[in-house]
Parts: C-alpha cells; structure tokens; sequence
C-alpha cells in the first residue's frame, strides 16, 4: 500500500488487483489445448468444491470438468454423479475413471495433467497452502476458496507461493466474492470517492445459526472422522472466525485500505460443547485497530435460537454505509441504494476466465485474500488466548497447526483453548 492511497485501493477493486501488463506470452494463456475449451479440475469435491465447478460451467461455455480429487472416494462419486447427471452439462463434464484421484496425494496426480489450464482448490482450508503451491509450481491458474490457511505458517507459504504466481503470470482469483459482487464494487467506488467522508469506526457480523455435523462411525479413524467432519477442528478449518467471517472482514480491509495493526478479541464455547464439535468456539468478539486509528467492532456466533446477523457498516466523518449479500446503502448528504447483483459466485469465474485468456488485467488476489485471511486469524489467536495481537506477531508467528502425518490413523484432539492459559505463540 506504501504508493496508494486508501481511496485509490478502494476505487481499484478487482480491476488492478495485480497491477500487471498482460504479456503476448500471457495472452497465450492456455497451454497444452488445441481448441479453446477451458479445462478444468477440481481438487476438493464436497459442497463448495462442486458448487465451484458448477459456477464454473455456468461462467463460460468453454469449460470443460476434466479431472477431479478428493481424499475420499465417495464424496468425489457423489459430487461427479451431481456434475455430470445435470442435463445443462452434457457432454461437458468428462472426467474418465483415470482422472479421478483419491487420497492425501490426490491432487498431485491431478496437478500432474497436461490439459488441466486451471484448478479449483476447495478442500478443507488447511490444506489449502498445500495444494496452492503444489498447483502453482505445475504452473496452473488458480481458482482459491477462502479462507487460504489456518495459521500464519500457512500464510506464510500463500504469500510465497503468490510471487512465484506473478513470476510465471498465472491468474488466481479468490472465494471472496464480494470483492466480484455488483452492489459491493459500486459502493466501494462511491465510498472511495468519498461519500461518506473517511471512515472512523466499522463493525460487521457473521451470526448465524449452526451448520452440519457428520456423526463418527465405527470404522473411522480419527483422522478421518476429523476430516469429514472439518468445521469443528481448528487445525482444519481455522474455527468459524477464519472459515467464515473471513467474507466480513476482507470486506473492512477493503474499506481501510489494508489489514489492521492490532486487535484484542474474546469469545468461548458455551453451546456446542459436545465432543463432536471438535475443539473450536461458538461465538467471538474481536476489536480491531487499522492503522489510520479507526477502530472495527467483529462478531461472529453460530448458535441456534439467537439473532441472526451478516453484514457490514461503515461510520464515515460525513455519513455511513450498510452492505451484505446483494445489497448496499449510503446514508449522507447523497443517499444511495442498491438491490441485486449478478451471481457473485458464477462472475468470480467469469473474471478468472477473462484474466487466463489475456481479455483483462492479469489477477492474482492470493497475497490479498491471504492478508484477509491473517485478519481472522489474528482476532482467534487474541480470543483463544486473551492476549492483545499486532499484525507484525501474528505475521512472525511460529504457530502451525499441521498434524505430525497425513494418514489414516490416530490423531489426538488438540483441548479446547482456555483465555489466560492458552499461551501466544
């Protein structure tokens, strides 16, 4: 941000999210392929990864499901038999036995194809520094769901993983979708040009009810009962803070120009106390300080029966701002309201497409998504421990919560983190 503005980073969005001249090389784009179909596949086949292949289909007419991985046989089944059984597909979803890829190392042997031009990375969030720079280094385009790590070593590894992108010009866009939404992007221009004079104090909410639970089985180990059962283990998912209110808060740093300087955060597990809830909280508290002085308010809860809430508020010097899902408003000496937006979901794909082909300004919003990323962490870090965070500890931070192997074995629960026991690493 050192030769930008706040109001500049706001106005640009997506369009300058690399800042890169498209190469004739780069134009070139798509490598191994002698039509213009767009090969795709899919490293991750639960809810997010098929709903990110579908989008895809939907986003351009060229594109091609080729290949798919997953660590489990039957969720890779379950989510190939959805793809290919929709008649809107037929004939472009062709994913032969030999292309379909199971277990920890899975998606090396996807990665390994020739005709894959572009990835879609949707399995649990740990893996996802992994999988980047495994996709980057076979020099594949990058569609990388949020949130992209857990913990600051794997963030660490995105950011690194994100210059070698730039190095080989690969386009990677990111599951941040409002950052693709038509109702963020106009509000985002108009707040960067200033219609709410600079914003002074922000809050945003991801409060919800609870999500799905998969029961253990018999025959599961506890590496696979935690794998399949993912959101409620903080060495997989990052806790809720991070796999889900990440979409709030990428949203504030969009605002402020940049990541905060510090935080100090709260919460606990109160609720969903049961052992199958894994290791993580139900609710939590977290103000953050960016470095202009303005100070955010962040909740998230995922419990049953209480008030629901998901959305973002600006207070400025000459007025305040209100968005969520497909909807904003300005309240100042202009008013302003917008309803509805093209499917944030299919145009993310849309703008990856365009980026590969050379239509557009190359993308890469790994390094950003990654510093949005770090936000949610940071705040759960503060929370599990009681401890304030600044941006330069949780950045530096030697915590890595990866498992000692990946295999289907034994593997202990990490204890629930206690305020003032669990220690700042």
């Amino acid at each position: 941000m050192n030769d930008w503005t706040r109001r500049d980073a706001i106005k640009t969005g997506i369009v300058t999210a690399a800042g890169i001249a498209v190469s004739p090389t780069f134009a070139a784009g798509l490598r191994g392929s002698n039509d213009d179909a767009i090969r795709v596949g899919v490293i991750g086949c639960g809810g997010r990864g098929t709903g990110a292949a579908w989008n895809a289909l939907e986003a351009d007419p060229s594109v091609r499901i080729v290949a798919m991985a997953d660590l489990f046989p039957d969720r890779l089944q379950s989510a190939h038999e959805h793809l290919s059984g929709e008649a809107d597909w037929v004939g472009r979803v062709d994913v032969p036995p030999e292309k379909r890829f199971t277990g920890f190392d899975a998606y090396k042997q996807l990665l390994a194809l020739k005709d894959v031009h572009y990835v879609c990375l949707a399995t649990p969030p740990h893996f996802r520094p992994i999988h980047f720079e495994a996709a980057v280094r076979a020099g594949k385009h990058v569609f990388l769901e949020k949130p992209v790590a857990v913990d600051p070593a794997g963030i660490r590894r995105v950011i690194e993983a994100a210059k070698s992108a730039d190095e080989q010009s690969l386009s990677v866009v990111a599951g941040t979708q409002r950052r693709h939404q038509d109702n963020y992007l106009e509000l985002m221009k108009r707040l960067g040009d200033g219609a709410i004079g600079e914003p002074v104090s922000a809050r945003c909410f991801w409060n919800q009810g609870g999500l799905w639970v998969h029961e253990r089985q018999e025959s599961y180990t506890d590496m696979e009962w935690q794998c399949r059962n993912w959101l409620y283990f903080c060495w997989l998912s990052g806790d809720h803070i991070t796999e889900q209110h990440v979409h709030n808060l990428d949203a504030i740093n969009w605002v402020m120009g940049g990541p905060p300087a510090k935080c100090v955060g709260m919460g606990g597990r109160q609720v969903r106390t049961d052992a199958k809830y894994g290791n993580i909280f139900d609710h939590f508290a977290v103000d953050y300080e960016y470095p202009s002085g303005a100070h955010l308010m962040s909740m998230c809860r995922q419990t049953d029966g209480c008030e629901s809430h998901v959305a973002e508020h600006i207070q400025g010097t000459k007025g305040r701002s209100t968005s969520w899902h497909g909807y904003s408003r300005i309240e100042a000496a202009d008013n302003w309201e917008m309803n509805g937006s093209a499917n944030p979901y299919v145009t993310e794909h849309e703008q990856l497409i365009r980026s590969i082909r050379g239509e557009s300004p190359r993308l890469n919003e790994a390094k950003r998504v990654a510093e949005s990323t770090l936000t949610a962490i940071m705040g759960r870090m503060s929370a599990y421990t009681g401890k304030a965070v600044t941006w330069e500890q949780a950045m530096n931070s030697k915590l890595d919560l990866s498992p000692a192997a990946y295999a289907m074995g034994s593997l202990v629960t990490d204890p629930v983190p206690t305020p003032g026991r669990t220690p700042l690493i």
